[in-house]
């Protein structure tokens, strides 16, 4: 008979897309859910001792629930874990584990792309050709869109885990300076290529956010730190939507405050249709967004999901491995 510890449910396996995963129910006894909602998360853990979520929350409320006495593990299918309360769950005996780096490359390889993208307007002279511009043009090129060379450019980056450090290094073979933003807790003189938040915001020609959401960066983006940075500067973020206050970073681009932003990530996703960032990327010509995307390439998801199957099996083994809580 299977241990009741090795009954997993999959809370929101839709997330990972047409990667199969036979992986794990040739093992163990799953059950798979493509989606769960908020009010139905309680009841889909109930005889369950494992459950694998990417971005179902799980809180207090949950893990108090008579649904939740079987569970002991959340393997959150990411490496950001502020979907579960942490503290609650040590407190209810629950360990929840994650996934480090699966996805640095194609998260790295993405914030080039939006650096490029914003640099190049790639996409935008594709659709004029589909517009059939270029063929009334009156000389042999098109150039309705101001491009830049990234080489003698400033990228600054906040959060220097493994995705920072390998977008600074992609961005230096493209000949980009490099500024890292120091930890608040660091001195800045004792690492020569850290620089204070507010010092790097005004030098910086890119500035890259990879850092958690926390308390502490939450909105780390907001009218201040936008009124720091160059007029030219661009604006990326492939993190957490939270780190931007919204509204700010909506009339910075209006106001032409900054030169453009493109993210990957904001506050509701998916979003309503009034979204502020949804609203203003329907009309304003430097803002670019893309659907959460940045972690999807074919090789992270399989990566993802083969570290969350030897997570598991860890835990079933009584090993730790990568325990947050």
């Amino acid at each position: 008979m299977t241990p009741p510890q090795a009954k997993i449910v999959f809370l929101d396996a839709a997330t990972y897309g047409d990667v199969s995963l036979a992986r794990f129910t040739a093992l163990w006894d799953c059950t798979i859910h493509q989606t769960t909602k908020a009010n139905q998360t309680a009841q889909r853990l109930a005889g369950h001792g494992i459950a694998v979520t990417n971005k179902v929350e799980i809180d207090e409320l949950i893990l108090s629930s008579p649904e939740a006495r079987d569970l002991k593990l959340i393997a959150v299918a990411a490496t950001g874990t502020d979907i579960v309360d942490r503290m609650a769950a040590s407190a209810h005996g629950v360990k929840v584990c994650n996934v480090p780096g699966y996805a640095t490359e194609s998260v790295a390889q993405f914030t080039m792309a939006l650096i490029l993208e914003l640099s190049t307007r790639v996409g935008k002279y594709s659709d004029a050709v589909k517009r059939a511009e270029w063929e009334q043009s009156p000389v042999f090129a098109l150039l309705g869109y101001r491009a830049i060379e990234l080489k003698g450019k400033t990228l600054g980056i906040i959060g220097y885990g493994n995705i920072g450090r390998r977008v600074a290094e992609i961005a230096r073979g493209f000949g980009m300076e490099i500024l890292v933003a120091v930890r608040p807790e660091n001195n800045a003189s004792v690492i020569s290529h850290r620089v204070p938040i507010n010092d790097l915001l005004r030098q910086a020609d890119v500035v890259s956010l990879h850092c958690p959401l926390m308390a502490e960066t939450r909105n780390l983006i907001n009218r201040s730190s936008l009124a720091l940075m160059k007029p030219t500067a661009f604006l990326i973020n492939t993190a957490r939507g939270a780190l931007i206050d919204e509204t700010a970073l909506v009339d910075a681009l209006h106001n032409n405050s900054i030169g453009a932003a493109a993210l990957d990530v904001i506050t509701a996703e998916p979003p309503p249709p009034d979204h502020p960032i949804i609203r203003a990327a329907k009309t304003l010509d430097n803002l670019i967004v893309t659907p959460h995307t940045a972690w999807s390439a074919r090789e992270a998801r399989e990566r993802l999901l083969e570290e969350v199957k030897v997570n598991i099996a860890a835990f079933l083994r009584g090993e730790r491995r990568n325990l947050v809580a």
